[in-house]
């Protein structure tokens, strides 16, 4: 069993998105520990890249204030096995295919192995050239996390077929950012994957509130957090690790 079920075996799952180095990685794993401490089931790391194609303007800001501040991979890998000394809810990266490619995607894959990373989300990489990471990825025990959008549609099916760890459903078309309201017919969406697979399915882009969070789980197996929680690091910087903890619990204990 993929690691990732874990965070689906207790009821509808809270997903903690973080872009690692903002404003610094001290507070990227102070940030991490507030939100297990306060109920997200598991944790998406973003690697920040220059030219995040997925995201709206909070987390492309994110992205900059992360890379000015002279984060790495590397420095993103030392910090992701500092974290593992204490935190056991499954973690995965967020990143765009380049930073695996220029790294190594052996090399990078395998990092993620020894370091207890569980899977890895490229947002920029289509279902039809996932054999470019994936076979790589089934070598280490790394899962490919698919992505499902509501233009995705005769695709569904077969996306959703082959899924590992869990299916991220991008709640609306565009970028990531925070909405007032999402109007994806997003049960259909998750019909067809019920019907296609047994892998949990959660939903993102635009949630940042808990009557949000609590529709969106109510139609699949949970909801995924991100502008919401970099827009409190914003706000507070180094304090900011006490916000998104009160903030993750607002949000999972509308999940109960």
């Amino acid at each position: 069993m993929s690691n990732i079920k874990k965070a689906f075996d207790h009821g509808k799952a809270f997903v903690a998105f973080i872009t690692c180095g903002d404003p610094d990685l001290e507070t990227t794993a102070a940030v991490v520990r507030a939100a297990v401490a306060n109920g997200a089931d598991l944790i998406e790391l973003g690697i920040p890249f220059s030219d995040p194609t997925a995201e709206g303007p909070v987390i492309q800001g994110a992205n900059l204030r992360a890379l000015s501040g002279g984060v790495t991979t590397d420095k993103i890998f030392d910090l992701v096995r500092e974290l593992r000394r204490d935190v056991t809810v499954p973690m995965v990266f967020m990143t765009y295919a380049n930073v695996v490619f220029s790294y190594g995607a052996e090399r990078f894959i395998s990092t993620c192995h020894d370091i207890g990373i569980d899977g890895l989300i490229l947002p920029d990489l289509p279902f039809e050239e996932k054999e470019e990471f994936l076979p790589i990825c089934h070598q280490y025990g790394v899962d490919l996390i698919s992505l499902v959008a509501p233009t995705s549609e005769n695709r569904i099916a077969m996306i959703a077929k082959e899924a590992e760890g869990f299916l991220y459903i991008v709640s609306s078309l565009g970028v990531t950012g925070t909405r007032s309201e999402i109007k994806t017919d997003l049960t259909s969406i998750v019909q067809v994957i019920r019907q296609s697979t047994d892998v949990p399915c959660a939903i993102g882009f635009g949630i940042s509130t808990p009557e949000q969070a609590k529709r969106m789980a109510d139609i699949s197996d949970g909801a995924i957090v991100g502008s919401a929680i970099i827009k409190l690091l914003e706000k507070h910087g180094k304090k900011a690790p006490t916000y998104v903890g009160e903030y993750v619990k607002s949000m999972k204990d509308a999940l109960r």
